[in-house]
Formats: C-alpha cells, structure tokens, sequence
C-alpha cells in the first residue's frame, strides 16, 4: 500500500490538498504537514519525519510545495535509517495535482512506481482544451 505526505508552507494549503484527495480517491493514507513547529509558514523536519514514520503503508510519497519544503523533506530522507529511506520518495510533480494523482492510484492498490508515473503525467495535462 502506498500512502502519501503532504509537505508545504502553509497548513491550510497542506490539510485543504489532503481533504481534495480524500474526497476524490478515497481508502488512501494521507498525512498533512503545513507550516513550521509554530504554526507560521515554514517547514518543519521534524514533523515531517513523524508524519513518514506514522503512515502504516509499504511505501510512502513525499510532495512538496516550494524550495525550502524540498530542502526539509531532503533532510528528512538523509536522517531515515536506510530500511525505511528505501520505502520514502520524494515526487518531483505538482503539488495539488501530482498528489491528487497519485492518490486516486493509490486508491486501487497500484504500487509507488504507478502512482509516481501518474503523478509525473499531472505535470504535462492541459487545463484548457483548445478548441
């Protein structure tokens, strides 16, 4: 199974991207990780770890907003012991949409490998059709 970790600068952009997810995808482990220790915008490593550590699925995905949030989650990956960094990737897509696709995925049992690709493919789907 494969969970996902919402990593941004703001809790509000993290918890609303997380509650779009679940509204659409369903069954998916989700965990929220906005704003810093204080609750201003920021990062905070330490939560994101704890929020790695308390999915219980196989595999899990690291989306991130913005520069700093990516700095973090780098951290947070260097810090893990190598079984568990095994099981963490960090997505280099969208942050609503990536993880919005990757959540549907996710729902019906694909592995990371799939999500990632549906994810990645988030990057390149028009919004507008032309016409």
């Amino acid at each position: 199974m494969v969970g996902i970790v919402l990593v941004s600068h703001s809790k509000e952009i993290a918890e609303g991207t997380a509650d779009l997810v679940l509204q659409m995808a369903g069954e998916v482990e989700i965990s929220a990780v906005g704003g810093d220790a204080d609750g201003c915008f920021g990062t905070d490593p330490e939560r994101i770890e704890a929020s790695i550590r308390g999915l219980e699925t196989d595999e899990v995905l690291v989306f991130m907003d913005l520069g700093s949030a990516v700095l973090s989650a780098e951290t947070v990956l260097e810090m893990l012991p190598s079984e568990k960094r095994d099981t963490v990737t960090l997505v280099d897509a969208p942050f609503v949409e990536g993880a919005f696709a990757a959540g549907v995925m996710a729902s019906t049992g694909a592995d990371a490998v799939e999500c990632i690709e549906a994810a990645m493919e988030a990057r390149t789907e028009p919004k507008l059709q032309e016409g």
